[in-house]
């Protein structure tokens, strides 16, 4: 199965979040240097289980429901939309690509470039794997490193230092598959926590060294960047809904339930909530025993938070970078609306915190009538697949991709 290729959808960008509990919705239209939000919404989410599509009709009978206002606004829209994948059996690996350059006078080209991108890309790969990005660390000319853009330099041998990307083949075939069912186009497929830095991260926090945590309902992303350049991402199995999950078993309370108190009640830092303070089951199930601690549901929530940043600290280790990032760690997705989680991740990840937002200012006139949903660390990824389909197709006005120079149409590299 193919993708369509960039900029189908006239000057509309669509950006589709699929999670495993619900879908946002962001379309935009470039009427000038920046672009103009015009669209934006959240819908549930159905036949999704950690990222993965695992049943076609109801993920593509939702997609159908979301797009249903996106019809309505401009058919282009549904001609150019950006999707995120965000499967934890997506893996990355670094992988180098070397030519010589080609031209007698030894100056690099664009050719030179692409051809030492897709050297990079030669990695083995089983059979139902496939490559869903090919990021640019940097290149080298003549054995020269730390360079962003060797365009127009002089060397006789062009090297890159390449971040592969490549996720199971099935899911990605599915995923394409269910937006196609309900009658959107998929221009790219982008790998979800590099989606959200797009969003929530500036060029100086991404100079500084950052990363990013973003805690979905079934998974949890980690996305670091350093000096401007991608150092690593990660993708771990277990997202918000597995505090609900504990609450339900240490509650002794129905699921739905469950999720309600962690929505009203929970609280990530258990040494920040008083001991007396008492929360009355009742309200949530008639099956409760009454009365519980809110310390003790705190304590719930706050044990399943350090296995994730226990897996977001294992990362960082194996990136030499544990406790050594000056931007520290922004915090986004619909976990990220837990109180007190900035002072646990403070504690747990000896890094400064802070909770993520999508930058106003990419936006004209700041997303002016979208300031909810811009001020939502849940819709991160949606702006953020905006404005990658922006760049991706030179409709956005940055010096540089973070990934890299001069590849723009390679970014996001989807094969067939």
């Amino acid at each position: 199965m193919k993708l369509k290729g960039l900029g189908g959808g006239g000057d509309y960008v669509t950006g589709l979040d699929i999670g495993t509990s619900s879908l946002k919705i962001v379309v935009a239209e470039c009427r000038g240097p920046r672009p103009v939000i015009i669209y934006a919404q959240e819908d549930r989410s159905f036949g999704m289980r950690k990222g993965a599509v695992i049943d076609l009709g109801e993920a593509s009978q939702a997609i159908n429901r979301a797009l249903a206002e996106v019809k309505k606004i401009s058919k282009g829209a549904l001609k150019n939309i950006y999707v995120s994948i965000g499967t934890p059996q997506a893996k990355l690996q670094t992988s180098r690509g070397i030519v010589a350059v080609s031209r007698a006078d030894a100056e690099i080209y664009q050719d030179d470039i692409d051809r030492a991108i897709r050297a990079s890309q030669a990695v083995n790969l089983p059979q139902n794997r496939t490559i869903i990005h090919t990021l640019v660390r940097e290149f080298m000319v003549d054995g020269v490193g730390d360079i962003i853009d060797p365009l127009g330099l002089s060397g006789s041998r062009l090297e890159v230092q390449s971040l592969i990307i490549d996720a199971f083949s099935p899911h990605i075939k599915t995923l394409i598959r269910a937006v196609e069912l309900a009658g959107g186009d998929v221009s790219a497929l982008v790998y979800g926590p590099i989606a959200a830095t797009y969003a929530a991260l500036s060029k100086r926090q991404r100079d500084l060294g950052t990363a990013l945590v973003d805690i979905g309902f079934g998974t949890t992303g980690l996305c670091v960047y350093e000096e401007n350049r991608l150092i690593g991402v990660a993708k771990f199995p277990v997202g918000a809904g597995n505090l609900s999950n504990d609450l339900a078993v240490g509650l002794k309370i129905p699921v739905d339930a469950a999720e309600e108190v962690k929505l009203h009640y929970g609280y990530a830092y258990s040494k920040e909530v008083p001991q007396k303070e008492s929360v009355d089951l009742k309200k949530f199930s008639d099956d409760a025993k009454g009365a519980v601690s809110r310390k003790f549901i705190a304590e719930i929530v706050e044990s399943r938070l350090e296995e994730i940043f226990d897996l977001a600290n294992a990362e960082l280790k194996l990136m030499e970078r544990y406790g050594q990032l000056p931007g520290g760690v922004v915090l986004v997705g619909g976990g990220a609306k837990l109180p007190g989680l900035t002072e646990l991740v403070k504690q747990e990840m000896k890094l400064s915190a802070q909770i993520g937002f999508t930058l106003a200012d990419e936006w004209e006139e700041n997303g002016s009538g979208f300031k909810e949903y811009l001020e939502d660390p849940e819709f991160v990824g949606a702006f953020g697949l905006v404005l990658w389909g922006l760049e991706m197709e030179g409709k956005r006005g940055v010096e540089k991709p973070p990934s890299g120079g001069g590849i723009k149409k390679l970014l996001g590299y989807f094969s067939p």
